[in-house]
């Protein structure tokens, strides 16, 4: 006896399937254009980081190299003869002005809007502060750093204070 095998779908199946492939289609490609948005949001908020820290790792060399600069004239550091703040213009002619000159036209071409202040105290401390402006981050409320009301632009501060003596 010889068993017949009938390997067509019967009609009846084949009409109530009609259309799910398609579903199952425009699902699949919703699952993937989400993660894929996901994916480009990731990547903007990882370059938006990524431009900070090196904005950072900038303010954080411009300021020891005018530390390095006071170190190696210590005299006039002390006298406050590098004390400068910030939208001030240094004047050129003496060794401390010099420095200042050079390390404030460092800060404004290295970063967008970059600016620095020093002050010295009379036992030779020393607080150094880097502030450049960064449209992508949160406003500071550090002293000195944080956006005035006539001017919001987001700054961002490095302080770092040292001893010269």
């Amino acid at each position: 006896m010889k068993l017949k095998r009938n390997c067509q779908p019967s009609s009846s199946l084949v009409a109530k399937q009609n259309g799910i492939t398609m579903v199952e289609v425009l699902v699949t490609m919703i699952v993937i254009a989400l993660g894929l948005l996901g994916q480009a949001a990731l990547l903007t908020a990882t370059l938006s980081n990524n431009n900070s820290a090196y904005m950072r790792s900038l303010a954080t060399m411009l300021a020891y190299d005018i530390i390095d600069c006071m170190r190696a004239n210590r005299i006039a550091a002390s006298n406050g003869s590098y004390a400068t703040d910030f939208g001030s213009t240094p004047s050129s002619g003496t060794v401390a002005g010099d420095d200042l000159l050079y390390w404030k036209s460092q800060l404004s071409s290295e970063l967008p809007s970059g600016d620095g202040k020093v002050v010295v105290d009379g036992t030779g401390n020393t607080t150094i502060t880097v502030r450049w402006d960064e449209r992508n981050s949160v406003p500071q409320s550090e002293s000195g750093c944080a956006s005035t009301p006539t001017d919001p632009t987001p700054l961002r501060c490095f302080i770092t204070q040292t001893d010269l003596l």
